[in-house]
C-alpha cells in the first residue's frame, strides 16, 4: 500500500479504504514497508501502518514461510477494531484475540484446500461465484459464512468512451496483466500471428505488464521467449509495466479490444482488468473461464473464445478475425461495457461491504 508495484488486491483495498473513510469510519491499513514510504502515514483519510516484509520468492513453500514471519509481525501491532479484514495466509490462523475485530477473510484466489483453517472466521468473503462454489465444495460447513462482493474499479478510474478511431488508424488489441505463462500469452501471440497472416486489416498488439518474478511475472527468460515469437511479425509492442492510472486509462481508451486469454482455471478469482477496459469503452475478448461469468455476457458486452474444445489458438484467431470484421457495429456493445462498469464503481461496492460489516456486528 499504495500499489506502487501494481497488484489487484492493493488497488482494491486502497480504493475501498478511502471510500470507508469518506463515510466517517476509522480505517487502518497494515501493510509491508516499501522504499521510502514512512512507517506511519495518512492517505485519503486512511491511516497506514507499515512493517518490514519480503519480496515475492519463486518457491511457494518459501512464500508461505515468509508470510508466517510477516503475519506474526502484523499480529503484534493490531489495534482494537470492529472488523478485521485479512488477506494473508497465516494471520487468520494466528489470531486468538477477538477484540481485534470480527474476522473477515478476504479470498482473491482459488482456494488450495486451506479454507478449513479459517472455520472460526465471521465471514469468508470472495469476489466471484466460481470461488464461492470452490470454497463451499471444499469445506461445506463454511457455506453460511460465504459472501460474494465484487472488486471495485480503482478510485480514479472514470467511466467514459473517448476512443476516436480514424479510418486509416490500425486497430489496437491490448493485453494488460502479468507477463506469466498462466495468463495465456503464448496462446495470444500464436493466435495473433495466425490472424495477421489471414487479415488485411491494419492492427497492432500492445502488451502491458511486469515480467519480473518479484512483481508476479514469469521472469527474464520467459519474456525473451515471448519476444522471439513476435520478432518475425513486428506488429507487437512491449511497453512493460504501467502503474500510473492516467497513463493506463489512456491505453484502454486507445484500444479497440482488450484480449485477456488467461488459462488459469484455478488461478483467477474475478479479474479486474476487463472491467477497467469496459470503463473506457474497450471491448473485452476473454477466454471462456467461469471466473468471467459474473460480468461477461458474450455478444452483449464482450466476446469469448473456447479454451477447452478444439485448438484454442485457432479459436482465438477466429474470434480476432470476427471482431475486426464487425467494428462498425460495435457501438451498442461499447455502451453495454460502460453500463456494466458502472456496477463496479467504488462507492457502489463499498456500500455492499459496509452493509455486510453491519450485519456481522448485529449478529
Amino acid at each position: 500500500m499504495p500499489p506502487l508495484l501494481g497488484g489487484a488486491v492493493e488497488k482494491v483495498w486502497m480504493t475501498l479504504g478511502g471510500e470507508f473513510a469518506k463515510k466517517g469510519h476509522e480505517v487502518i491499513h497494515i501493510s509491508r514497508s516499501y522504499a521510502n514510504l514512512p512507517s506511519e502515514d495518512i492517505i485519503d483519510g486512511v491511516k497506514h501502518w507499515r512493517v518490514s516484509g519480503f519480496s515475492t520468492p519463486r518457491s511457494i513453500v518459501v512464500l508461505k514461510f515468509l508470510d508466517l514471519l510477516y503475519s506474526r509481525k502484523v499480529k503484534k501491532i493490531l489495534p482494537p477494531a470492529d472488523i478485521l479484514v485479512t488477506n494473508t495466509f497465516w494471520l487468520p490462523v494466528l489470531l486468538r484475540d477477538h477484540n481485534r475485530g470480527r474476522l473477515y477473510v478476504h479470498v482473491q484466489r482459488y482456494p488450495r484446500h486451506q479454507m478449513f483453517l479459517y472455520r472460526k472466521a465471521a465471514r469468508i468473503q470472495t469476489v466471484s461465484q466460481v470461488i464461492a462454489d470452490a470454497i463451499q465444495k471444499q469445506v461445506p460447513e463454511l457455506t453460511s459464512k460465504i459472501k460474494i462482493i465484487p472488486n471495485p474499479l480503482p478510485k480514479d478510474f472514470s467511466i467514459n468512451n473517448t476512443m476516436t478511431l480514424k479510418k486509416d488508424d490500425p486497430l489496437i488489441f491490448l493485453y494488460v496483466g502479468r507477463i506469466h505463462h498462466e495468463k495465456g500469452l503464448d496462446l495470444l501471440l500464436n493466435a495473433y500471428m495466425k490472424f495477421c497472416k489471414k487479415s488485411s486489416i491494419p492492427t497492432r498488439l500492445r502488451i502491458i505488464g511486469p515480467h519480473l518474478t518479484s512483481q508476479g511475472g514469469g521472469g527474464e527468460a520467459y519474456l525473451s521467449q515471448l519476444k522471439k515469437m513476435t520478432d518475425q511479425c513486428g506488429l507487437t509492442e512491449w511497453l512493460g509495466p504501467i502503474f500510473d492510472s492516467e497513463k493506463l486509462q489512456n491505453h484502454y481508451s486507445q484500444a479497440s479490444f482488450l484480449v485477456y486469454p488467461t488459462i488459469a482455471h484455478k488461478g483467477e478469482a474475478s479479474p479486474l482488468t476487463p472491467i477497467e477496459a469496459m470503463a473506457k469503452g474497450c471491448i473485452p475478448l476473454l477466454s471462456n473461464l467461469d471466473c468471467f461469468n459474473d460480468y461477461l455476457q458474450p455478444g452483449y458486452n464482450g466476446f469469448s473464445f473456447d479454451l477447452q474444445n478444439g485448438d484454442p489458438v485457432n479459436n482465438l484467431a477466429s474470434v480476432l478475425m470476427k471482431v475486426t470484421k464487425s467494428t462498425d457495429s460495435l457501438d451498442d456493445m461499447r455502451k453495454a461495457c460502460l453500463d456494466t462498469a458502472s456496477n463496479f464503481l467504488p462507492a457502489v461496492v463499498a456500500e455492499q461491504y459496509l452493509t455486510d460489516f453491519e450485519t456481522l456486528l448485529k449478529s
